[in-house]
C-alpha cells in the first residue's frame, strides 16, 4: 500500500492506509490571526513557540508552517520560523507558502524531508514548484484546482489531481510522494460538499492510489459548533479512505473522533492506544480479561 514518508532529523512519520491517520497541526499560520501576524510581523515568534509545543502535547504527528502575513518578507520569516520550529520539536513539518522563493528559504532551512504545502495543476506553478520538491527529496502536497478555478464537479477535481500526479512523476517524484488535497468546500454554502469530497477521496485511493489531506477547518465555514462538525467530517472522510488533515489538535473533541476513526478503521492495533490514552493500563488489563473469562465461561455452560 501507499506510503508517503515524511522525516526530521531524528522522526519519520508515514502516512499511508494502513498506517493511524496522521493529525498535522495547523496552528503556526498567521492567516485569521491578526495578533499572530503582527507578531510575525515584527520578528516576535514567543507565540510561534507556544503554538508548536501545544500542539505536539496533543498529540500533532506533523506541524503546517505558514508565514503568509502581508507586506512582510514572507520567504526570510518562512526560514526562521522553520529553524525555530525545529529546534524545538522533533516532528516532522509541512512547509505552507503559495510563494515559490518562501517555499525555497523554507526548504533550505529545513533539516530533514519535509512535506511542501503545495502546488496546484497551474501550468505556471506545475513548473516552478515540482523541481524545487525534485531537488530537495521533498514529499508535496498537490491541491486540485488549475487555472478555471476550482470546479464543483468531483470528476473534474479528479482530473486535476491526476494529472499532478502525472506532471510530478515527469520529475522524478513518485505517486508515493504527492498527497492530494481534494479542497473541501464549506458545506453551511455548498449542501454537496461532504459527499463530493467522500466521494473524491475513495477515487484518489482506488485509483491513483494516493494518500489525501484537507484543510478539514473548511467544511464547518460560517457555522456555529464547528469542532463538531469537524470531526463528524474527519471520522467519514478516514472511511472513505483520506489519510491525513491539516486539522487543530488543541480541539479535543477533534482529537477523540480522530482516534476512535483509528479504532474502527483497525489501525489502532488491539485498541492500544485508545486504551492508553482513556484508562490506566491496569484496569484496561483487567477489563479485557474478564470479557475474555466470560466469553469463555459462556462457551464452556453452553457445551
Amino acid at each position: 500500500m501507499t506510503e508517503t514518508v515524511i522525516s526530521s532529523a531524528t522522526k519519520t512519520v508515514v502516512i499511508g492506509f494502513d498506517r493511524p491517520f496522521t493529525v498535522i497541526g495547523e496552528r503556526i499560520n498567521p492567516t485569521g490571526r491578526k495578533r499572530l501576524a503582527a507578531e510575525m510581523a515584527d520578528g516576535d515568534y514567543a507565540r510561534v513557540e507556544s503554538d508548536t509545543i501545544a500542539q505536539v502535547a496533543a498529540g500533532a504527528h506533523m506541524l503546517d508552517v505558514n508565514a503568509g502575513v502581508p507586506l512582510a518578507d514572507e520567504p526570510q520569516i518562512l526560514h526562521d520560523c522553520i529553524k525555530l520550529v525545529q529546534s524545538l520539536t522533533d516532528a516532522p513539518l509541512s512547509i505552507d507558502s503559495s510563494i515559490v522563493a518562501a517555499l525555497e528559504r523554507g526548504l533550505e532551512a529545513y533539516v530533514g524531508k519535509p512535506l511542501v504545502n503545495s502546488v496546484t495543476g497551474e501550468e505556471e506553478r506545475l513548473e516552478s514548484v515540482l523541481p524545487l520538491v525534485a531537488k530537495h527529496g521533498a514529499a508535496v502536497v498537490a491541491i486540485s484546482n488549475d487555472e478555471t478555478g476550482i470546479s464543483e464537479d468531483p470528476d473534474e477535481r479528479f482530473n486535476v489531481a491526476r494529472k499532478i500526479v502525472e506532471r510530478a512523476a515527469d520529475y522524478g517524484i513518485p505517486p508515493a510522494d504527492v498527497v492530494v488535497d481534494p479542497l473541501v468546500m464549506p458545506i453551511g454554502a455548498i449542501g454537496e460538499a461532504g459527499r463530493t469530497s467522500f466521494r473524491i477521496i475513495r477515487r484518489l485511493r482506488e485509483e491513483l492510489k494516493v494518500n489525501t489531506t484537507c484543510g478539514a477547518s473548511n467544511i464547518s465555514f460560517g457555522l456555529p459548533a464547528r469542532p463538531a462538525l469537524n470531526a463528524a467530517f474527519l471520522t467519514m472522510a478516514m472511511a472513505s479512505g483520506m489519510t491525513s488533515a491539516i486539522t487543530n489538535p488543541l480541539e479535543s473533541e477533534i482529537m477523540t473522533a480522530i482516534r476512535a476513526g483509528d479504532v474502527m478503521m483497525g489501525v489502532d492495533r488491539n485498541c492500544r492506544s485508545w486504551i492508553a490514552l482513556n484508562s490506566s493500563a491496569g484496569a484496561a488489563g483487567d477489563s479485557i480479561a474478564q470479557a475474555r473469562a466470560r466469553r469463555r465461561e459462556g462457551r464452556r455452560r453452553r457445551g
